[in-house]
């Protein structure tokens, strides 16, 4: 016998809805507007924000699967936040096959756009930068994905970030590419993160260019399998502005490429110059921890083929004075704390010299046994696989 179906049953039949575009304008009520938009998204759904400028006065966050945000260029559409009444992130993330593309967030009070647990996310030509200047009140963050995988920045600018610029965390294969970093603490931050390569940036005037590290007690840690290639990182010479009590409080202006409690990390083929206190810094984690699977000793790390330019002249460190006349104005260009052993696997071939603090772990700073020394004997690291994202991320960020 024949029944009528209800009018749900007959829209499940249907399928889902086509996937549409959404054009959102500046104007009033820019801010319900947006964020309905984002609340009635559907899967594949377009969200494109017309050119001029968005005055926000709260946060926007999606939690909808493959939505594309698109704007009319980084320069063109602009997310103002100078208004925003929380201090929360400018834009939030939580759903999977993102695509955040040609738009600009400005003046957010915590962080520029965040993803959280966000798989195969995309970043691309997106531009975040708080307009003050460097000031501890500014976001964190410029763009952060955390607790991830597979995410791609691609073409982003970030200055101002009171902790960095870019950032990604407690995730595993990951690309961060042609982007800029300047005026932050932090330019570019790989944090307890594994699978990543770091290629063609440029990362200037930050207090750090580029940090490759893991901290203790964090959900995810082992961080490890990451190649610092093909980089500018040069200038580094910002005062640190990170509100006091953060972990990159501690980072020493003119710093240019820092590895720190990492395993499997290759940097090579950079220019590095113009970094006051050392173009590569290779430490370990000083501070005291509970983790009981923390490894606090770099290893495994590799640092050949870099162009070194200037260095060295202004280091950041306890005896700086008696540093710099010791080595006749400035401090080698490459700087080891001197913390563990050859049991590291220490790799220096770039054709510059070495500095070894002669710091064991567990000693102050001020207990410094400067002495030049060699670390071009070791064995070759592996190295770490080229990053291979999914089918369909590299076009989405075309």
């Amino acid at each position: 016998m024949n029944k009528i179906l209800p009018f749900a049953a007959l829209a499940l039949l249907a399928g889902p809805a086509a996937a549409k575009t959404v054009t959102i304008a500046p104007g009033p009520d820019a801010q319900s507007r947006l964020q309905g938009a984002l609340i009635e998204a559907q899967p594949g759904d377009v969200i494109a924000l017309g050119a001029g400028r968005f005055e926000l006065t709260d946060g926007l966050s999606l939690d909808v699967a493959k939505v594309t945000i698109r704007g009319a260029g980084a320069d063109k559409t602009i997310l103002g936040f100078k208004g925003q009444l929380g201090a929360g992130e400018g834009l939030l993330v939580t759903s999977d096959d993102v695509v955040l593309r040609d738009f600009a967030v400005e003046d957010t009070k915590g962080d520029g756009i965040k993803s959280k647990g966000a798989n195969r996310i995309v970043y691309r030509g997106l531009r975040v930068t708080w307009t003050g200047g460097p000031k501890p009140t500014n976001g964190a963050y410029g763009v952060y994905p955390v607790a991830s995988h597979d995410v791609l920045i691609d073409g982003v600018t970030v200055s101002g970030a009171s902790d960095a610029g870019i950032y990604v965390g407690q995730s595993e294969n990951i690309i961060v590419r042609n982007s800029v970093a300047s005026g932050n603490v932090a330019g570019i931050e790989i944090e307890n993160s594994r699978h990543a390569d770091v290629t063609g940036n440029t990362a200037t005037h930050n207090t750090g260019g580029i940090l490759v590290f893991d901290l203790p007690n964090l959900p995810r840690g082992n961080g490890g399998d990451v190649r610092v290639f093909r980089n500018k990182v040069v200038d580094n010479d910002t005062p640190n502005f990170a509100p006091k009590g953060n972990i990159v409080a501690s980072v020493r202006n003119g710093t240019g490429v820092l590895v720190m409690a990492n395993e499997n990390v290759q940097v090579t083929d950079n220019d590095l110059s113009g970094n006051a206190t050392a173009n590569v810094m290779v430490v370990s984690y000083r501070n005291a921890f509970t983790d009981a699977h923390y490894n606090p000793y770099p290893r495994r790390i590799e640092v050949a083929g870099n162009r070194h330019g200037r260095a060295g002249y202004d280091p950041q460190l306890p005896g700086a004075d008696q540093l710099k006349a010791a080595f006749g104005g400035a401090i080698p260009p490459i700087l080891w704390d001197g913390a563990g052993g050859p049991e590291l696997g220490l790799l220096v071939t770039d054709k510059v010299p070495v500095l070894s603090l002669g710091l064991p772990q567990g000693a102050a700073m001020e207990a410094v046994k400067p002495a030049v020394i060699d670390l071009s004997k070791g064995a070759a690291i592996a190295p770490p696989a080229p990053v291979i994202l999914p089918t369909g991320m590299e076009e989405a960020a075309r």
